[in-house]
């Protein structure tokens, strides 16, 4: 018997025909939030560090706020957070993908599988 179907949706939004935050970009962020650090933050999403810098980069251009309060490296190291807009950045998006699950699954549903008719 193969196995089930499974929905999957992707995610994201554009300024200017550029990806601004998309799920991917949540996930460095909240990385970067729990690990302190850019390069923690590119280690944990298996990413060199330039390029987890250069999406960081470009998410706070597109959105036009500071996402992230960065420290420079020295002796007792730099580190990097986000800020009250990237907080909430995160949460708005993270809420927003979830209703968009929620809808996707229920259309699936209809379409491919109409479980809830059985």
């Amino acid at each position: 018997m193969p196995a089930s179907l499974t929905v999957r949706a992707n995610l994201w939004l554009e300024r200017d025909d550029r990806v601004v935050l998309s799920r991917w970009r949540v996930r460095l962020l909240e990385a970067l939030d729990e690990t302190g650090s850019i390069s923690g933050a590119a280690e944990r999403m298996g990413v060199q560090y330039r390029l987890a810098w250069d999406r960081l980069e470009e998410m706070e251009n597109g959105l036009g706020v500071a996402l992230v309060t960065r420290q420079v490296g020295g002796s007792g190291g730099g580190g990097a957070r986000l800020t009250e807009a990237g907080r909430d950045y995160v949460a708005r998006f993270n809420r927003f993908a979830e209703a968009i699950d929620v809808v996707v699954a229920a259309q699936f549903d209809q379409a491919f599988c109409n479980c809830s008719a059985q």
